[in-house]
């Protein structure tokens, strides 16, 4: 069995700034990346908030420039997934499709997934027009037309940002009332920018092969169809952070993201880490997962140093 002394499970921002920090560090990182590197950017065109871009770079590249930039400082990165870990002995044992390794600190970075309509047309337009992240790529609908699909807080929460670009938006909520808090629904319902479309879910995603053109939706309650013509579909449903992995073996909080001790990444278990939107339901921003992703390998560092 392999020995390690320190592994990186994930990549993304968090992932590939931990391991550059950790390389820099001199820990020589063993990273799995997982089949599908780089996160949720590798589904974004183009980033324009992420610093040092003023131009903006499409998110495979930035994710490109952040793997080449571990390896420059001696990162050692595999496509492997991560099929199970055995926190309960130290060394820890990290298990993929063709080895077990062991580790003597965990850096975990897994991310989250954005929960999906899984409606045709959604993925085809998935970065032309489909997003999951308003903040992320809002700006790129100015005086469009947009629709929301959600009910709860991170719904209203979009519709309200999307303002500032959007000409008009239209959240779908499928029942007759909002999950959301009573302070974001009334902002939302007493918006002139805003309407509700109650009882109504999304069937298809339509476009022009290009770009997003129209929404076809349903009313669940009259079954009566229509075709709305907008340009834009942000979804937001929730995200589903990838912690399945470590069900009962570290601290979760009620939906599933890994909790990590105040101004630290620290989890329960001594010598694992946590970065990333894995341990993020707050901000879910590559900048903000990078900051973690430094923050993991120091913690990282002084507890490989101590121990």
């Amino acid at each position: 069995m392999k020995h390690e002394r320190l592994i990186i499970i994930g990549s993304g921002p968090a992932g590939y700034t931990a391991a550059i920090y950790a390389s820099r560090a001199q820990l020589s990182p063993m990273m799995f990346t997982g089949k599908e590197a780089g996160g949720q950017l590798m589904g974004t065109t183009e980033v324009e908030n992420f610093p040092g871009f003023p131009e903006g770079i499409l998110g495979p590249e930035l994710m490109e420039k952040m793997k080449k930039q571990a390896e420059r400082f001696g990162a050692r990165l595999a496509a492997d997934d991560v099929i199970s870990v055995d926190l309960s002995s130290r060394p820890f044992v990290v298990k993929t499709a063709t080895e077990f390794v062991e580790a003597e600190a965990l850096i975990v970075s897994t991310g989250a997934s954005a929960k999906w309509l899984n409606v045709p047309g959604e993925a085809e337009y998935k970065g032309r027009g489909v997003s999951a992240c308003a903040t992320c790529d809002g700006f790129f609908f100015r005086g469009k037309d947009v629709v929301v699909v959600g009910g709860g807080d991170a719904a209203a929460e979009e519709a309200l940002y999307l303002k500032k670009f959007a000409k008009k938006i239209i959240i779908l909520v499928r029942s007759e009332i909002m999950k959301a808090s009573k302070i974001m629904q009334e902002r939302v319902m007493n918006d002139p920018q805003i309407s509700i479309l109650w009882n109504t879910e999304t069937r298809e995603v339509i476009g022009d092969g290009k770009v997003v053109t129209g929404l076809r939706v349903v009313n669940n309650k009259t079954q009566k169809e229509q075709v709305l013509s907008v340009q834009g579909l942000f979804v937001a449903i929730g995200h589903k952070p990838n912690t399945d992995l470590f069900q009962g073996k570290l601290n979760l909080n009620p939906v599933g993201y890994i909790l990590t001790e105040p101004q630290s990444t620290r989890t329960n278990v001594e010598g694992i880490f946590a970065c990333g939107d894995v341990a993020d339901p707050k901000y879910r921003q590559a900048i903000s997962a990078a900051g973690t992703g430094c923050m993991a390998a120091i913690d990282a560092e002084r507890y490989l140093a101590n121990h």
